[in-house]
């Protein structure tokens, strides 16, 4: 990561993300780790790193995710820009942190509802359980796949930076969304998923 990329990348980990959501729309409530079984990889060990390439698509088959990925910097206040309130929400990929794939914490993210549109691309991710599997494509061809290992609901308060941003030596995802209670023009809480990399053809 160049120094400007990381100086970048600390400052956003000083802000809150996703502050609007999207206005208006469908609500989504606290994350729990009952109901659909796990489909936890058997084998816990990472994948290789690979090389930076930028995600162009994102899938998430166990909530029906399959979206293009957009790019994402920060905005004029220092804080990490969003995807735009369009009728063809998207997903967006934080340039200053790694690819997925590089070692490191990629950061992804998306809507809950997208105003008088109606329900975001990520309106289900706090449906997502310990072991569910997500691909991004890359630009060079590639796919970097991952497995869910943590799902949360924090109040946007309580933003855990440390968690998010901070250095893993391995390459992992973080997928970032709206949920909780709507407070006048947002919501109250982020969903947070952290996933961790499993080689391509592993299950």
């Amino acid at each position: 990561m160049s120094p400007l990329s990381r100086r970048a990348f600390t400052a956003a980990a000083l802000t809150t993300l996703l502050a609007g959501c999207g206005g208006p729309g469908a609500t989504s409530g606290k994350t729990t780790t009952e109901g659909r079984a796990s489909s936890t990889p058997s084998s816990t060990e990472a994948a290789t790193p690979q090389g930076r390439s930028v995600p162009v698509r994102l899938r998430i088959p166990e909530i029906g995710v399959d979206t293009p990925v957009m790019r994402l910097g920060l905005a004029p206040d220092g804080t990490v820009q969003v995807p735009p309130v369009t009728a063809h929400d998207q997903a967006g990929w934080y340039e200053h942190s790694p690819t997925p794939g590089q070692t490191g914490p990629s950061v992804l993210l998306g809507h809950v509802t997208v105003g008088s549109y109606g329900a975001g691309v990520f309106r289900r991710l706090g449906e997502l359980r310990r072991g569910d599997r997500v691909e991004a494509r890359l630009e060079n061809g590639g796919t970097a796949a991952f497995a869910v290992t943590e799902v949360r609901t924090v109040d946007k308060a309580d933003f855990p930076a440390g968690a998010v941003y901070g250095n893993v030596d391995r390459p992992e995802l973080r997928l970032i969304t709206c949920g909780g209670p709507r407070t006048g023009a947002g919501y109250r809480d982020n969903v947070i998923v952290f996933a961790a990399s499993i080689s391509a053809g592993e299950r």
